[in-house]
């Protein structure tokens, strides 16, 4: 029998890649991933690696970009502007975006969109509350789940740290319908520098990625694959299937 571990708290899409996320009272569960998450992403021209995309791992100031506007009027579609840290508002495929993420990095970079989006491991990540509350309250900072970059936000009735751990195998479905939109628990979170910057000023916490590889081995929230699609909202319960 299914088991219910708590309610979406929140939701978050990534509309350009490390760029800042938007909160979603509801958003649209695809085939790969929230329609409109990572779609866009910028590619660095001089690279010639596996992995061209800009990061905030090379550039940290670029979490404080905030992408913002829907062309296509549902939500859905890409951005058209983006709000620098200073506040200047640049359209998102524009030239002078580009220049100027281009100039933070010392190198030029081209902004380019996806189908089906660019993600690290899987295409929906999903924390608890109780995860992010411990994380942060022992490597001593406010806890903000901006941090931790999630899709799907849990609050459940234990808050036990790393929870999610015990799901990785199992399915995650949200709401009360019958066809409601389900997400099969793949593997562990596998954490990198972004936890240890604020989300507001940038600035880093060492401390933070410290802990989680202190205390699971670099491992916090789960990952999943998209097994049925639909509508998530906030407030739905969750229910977990083995």
């Amino acid at each position: 029998m299914p088991i219910e571990i708590g309610r979406i708290e929140a939701l978050f899409r990534y509309p350009v890649k490390s760029m800042g996320g938007e909160p979603l009272e509801q958003a649209t569960l695809g085939w790969h991933g929230l329609e409109g998450d990572r779609r866009l992403a910028f590619r660095r021209l001089e690279e010639r690696g596996n992995f061209p995309w800009l990061s905030a791992s090379k550039l940290p100031s670029l979490i404080r970009f905030a992408p913002h506007g829907r062309a296509d009027g549902n939500g859905d579609g890409p951005p058209t502007h983006v709000r620098t840290p200073e506040g200047e508002e640049l359209p998102v495929f524009g030239e002078a975006l580009a220049a100027d993420v281009g100039r933070r990095l010392g190198a030029p970079v081209e902004m380019m969109q996806f189908k089906h989006g660019i993600f690290d491991e899987a295409s929906i990540s999903v924390i608890a509350a109780g995860t992010v509350r411990e994380i942060c309250r022992l490597a001593g900072t406010y806890a903000d789940v901006r941090r931790f970059r999630p899709n799907i936000f849990l609050r459940t009735p234990d808050e036990v740290l790393f929870e999610e751990d015990q799901w990785v195998g199992g399915v995650l479905t949200f709401g009360d319908a019958g066809d409601a939109p389900s997400v099969s628990v793949t593997m562990r979170d596998i954490r990198c520098v972004m936890v240890n910057f604020d989300p507001d000023g940038g600035s880093a916490t060492p401390e933070m990625m410290k802990t989680v590889v202190r205390l699971n081995q670099n491992n916090a929230g789960v990952y999943g694959t998209v097994t049925r699609t639909g509508l998530l909202a906030v407030g739905q319960r969750v229910l977990l299937h083995r």
